[in-house]
Order: structure tokens, then sequence, then C-alpha cells
């Protein structure tokens, strides 16, 4: 099991994001962290997880949480459940909040991985996105944050800006190689409705980048990294010497994990409510009637969905393929103890067809994408889930 704890605030909104997230003057942080540590234990006790094996403090902007409240929500996961010495607990940063002794507060509460939102290292590009760093701010959190989280610090990068040239990423590729730890996490920008960006871009003042030129700059993303020495592990993420993120890792797995906090979403048997069966779970997104509901009842889910077991495997289908592992037998057959991965997609069909074009492979070790394949994976998924539903 994995908690995620969300924290929604930040100092100001980025002209691409359309996240659950809250620009106000001044947090009761007091208030929302007890509600954290609450929730937090509520929720374990409700779902009976017995280990924890990573915490992901996502956001909004955590950095701007103080290492107290971090070390609060740690304290709570640890006594509600088994969190062991070795357990991955990873922070999302922004190269704003990120500074040394920032950063060593975060280390000293029990921190031990760090997620740095780095976007671009153009300050022409950090200008178009709203961020609030430079180029050279950005340099120096990765540097602060790789002497604190040696091995252990993650970069995010965006690609297909608008006005984004091939040769602008491939330059701006090598400069993240020559400041990078061992890990690397590539978005695509999406234009979501009701940022500053898209109406830019609808409004004709900014050029949307064509379709192949994205697909492009990913096959050139995923050359460059490979050839440093990267496994390009899941679609948009790279480590080198070991350095996956575990966290995620149970999430294309998927494993349980608990949302804590406005917002957040969870998958799990709540053993406590009498339930049996996996839940998608959704807490209520706005702060203030999140921590009323907290206050009242220990927990601020707003939606619970029971996953039928079709409902379970469609989710492992779509998820596990992101991955270069893909769906092994063993957690097919944990989600599908009746139907085998080769009754469903052995079969004349979808699977078989994309098999013959060398996008995807079954064999004794699972279903999984080609290296080809993994690119065109949001191609691929409707026909195989089609297949599924037929079974």
């Amino acid at each position: 099991g994995t908690p995620c704890p969300q924290w929604p605030y930040c100092r100001k909104r980025c002209s691409y994001c359309n996240f659950n997230k809250y620009v106000v003057p001044a947090v009761d942080e007091a208030a929302v962290r007890a509600c954290l540590v609450r929730e937090a234990r509520t929720l374990l006790r409700l779902s009976q997880i017995q280990s924890v094996t990573s915490v992901f403090f996502g956001g909004g902007t955590p950095s701007l949480a103080s290492p107290h409240t971090i070390a609060a929500v740690l304290e709570a996961v640890a006594g509600a459940a088994h969190l062991p010495a070795g357990a991955e607990v990873t922070l999302e940063a922004n190269p704003s909040s990120a500074g040394t002794s920032r950063l060593a507060g975060f280390r000293a509460a029990g921190v031990n991985r760090l997620s740095i939102g780095v976007q671009s290292l153009d300050d022409a590009e950090l200008r178009l996105l709203g961020r609030e760093h430079t180029a050279a701010e950005a340099r120096k959190a990765v540097e602060a944050a790789r002497g604190l989280f040696p091995g252990r610090t993650s970069i995010d990068l965006l690609f297909g800006l608008p006005g984004q040239s091939r040769g602008a990423w491939a330059r701006g590729l090598e400069a993240a190689l020559g400041l990078c730890d061992d890990h690397v996490s590539l978005y695509q920008l999406t234009l979501e409705r009701g940022t500053a960006l898209a109406a830019q871009v609808s409004g004709g003042t900014l050029p949307a980048p064509p379709q192949d030129l994205l697909a492009d700059m990913y096959q050139t993303a995923r050359a460059t990294l490979v050839a440093a020495g990267f496994r390009h592990y899941e679609v948009s993420n790279f480590a080198r010497k070991g350095a996956l993120s575990n966290h995620n890792l149970s999430y294309w797995r998927a494993e349980q994990y608990i949302g804590v906090g406005p917002g957040a979403h969870g998958r799990f048997v709540p053993r406590g409510e009498g339930g049996c069966s996996r839940e998608a779970r959704v807490q209520t997104l706005e702060p203030g009637p999140w921590m009323q509901e907290v206050q009242s009842r220990g927990h601020g889910t707003r939606r619970r969905v029971v996953l039928s077991p079709l409902e379970q495997l469609e989710e492992l289908l779509a998820l596990g393929l992101r991955t270069d592992e893909g769906i092994t037998q063993e957690r097919w057959g944990h989600f599908s103890p009746h139907l085998s991965l080769e009754a469903v997609f052995g079969v004349p069909g979808e699977a078989k067809d994309l098999q013959q074009q060398g996008w995807l492979l079954l064999d004794g070790g699972g279903l999984r994408c080609t290296q080809e394949g993994l690119a065109l994976l949001d191609s691929l998924l409707p026909g195989l889930l089609c297949q599924l539903q037929r079974r």
C-alpha cells in the first residue's frame, strides 16, 4: 500500500495547469496538517493496509508545506501501518521553493527522494509556461537536491511547447542530461481547456505543434536518454542505475494506494467498512469543505465506486501496458484467476493483429508493448479493451 498526500496550494498558477490547486494569501497550515494526519490515519485503518511501501507528497506545490507537516504525516502513517526504514518517501518540489536549507529540512523530516518540476532550462520557455523560476534557479535547485538526495533526485521536463523547434528541444535535452541525476520524467504539454496557454493557441497568437513533430520529439528524447544509459521503463519515465520510482510502479502494477488530501485519488479494498472489493475513491476537491469533512468524520471521501472484476482488469491493462515489463502472468492471475492472458489475448482478434504488426508481445512472461508499440499505446488500447470486454 502507498499513501499519496496532496498539498493543493501554489504561489501562482502556471499558464498550462488545470490541476486542483489554490493560490491563497495565507494557509492555516496547522489546521491543514491536523486534517492530513487525521485522514491518513482513518483511511489506513479503513483499508487495513499492513505495510506501506512508499509515500508520495504531490500537489499543488508540496514543497511550500513546512517540513513539520511532512514529518507529522509520516508519523501518522508509521503509527497506523508498518513503514519500513527503507520505504521510498518522495516530495514534489518547485525550483522556486527548493533552497538547500529547506530541502535539508525535508530530508530530516523523512523525505528520501525528490521530484523537481524543472519543465525547461530555457528562460523564454519558462516565461511562456508562467513558471516562477529561471533556468539558473532550476540548475541551482537540482544541484542542491543532488547533494542531499544523491541518486534519488528526479527532474520533470515538458516538450511540445507552442513554437518549440526540434533543435530547441534537442538542445534542452542535452542541457538536462548535463544536469540530471538518475531519473527523468518527460511529459508532452497538453493544452487543457480553461488555461491561459490554451487560450493563446486557440486565439492564434501561439502556434500549436504539429502531431508528427511531437512524435519526433518523443523519439529524439527516447534515443538520447537510452544512449546516456537510461532504461525507458514507462511511457514517460526513464531511470538509470536502477533508480526507478517505486511509488509510480505500484500504480502501474495496480497495487493498493490511498489518496489523502483535497482531490486525492485512491484505489483500495476498504476492509474496515465491511467492503471486500477494490474501490476507486476521490476526496473532496475544495480545501475548505474537505477540512470540514475530515474534522467531522475523520476523512473527506466524496466518491466511492466499487470496481467490477472487468473494470479492475481494464485498469490493469491500461496501466500495466505503460511499462516495459507489461502485465506479468502472475499479476494478471491475481485479478483474473479463471481466465488466463492467453485465453483473452492469444485468440484471433486485435491483440493477435498487433503482435503480427510488431507492436505487442504475448509470451510466458506476460503481455507487453514492444518499444515501437509503447509510443503508440493510446491508439492500441481501445482495441485491446474491446477484446477484453468481449470475453
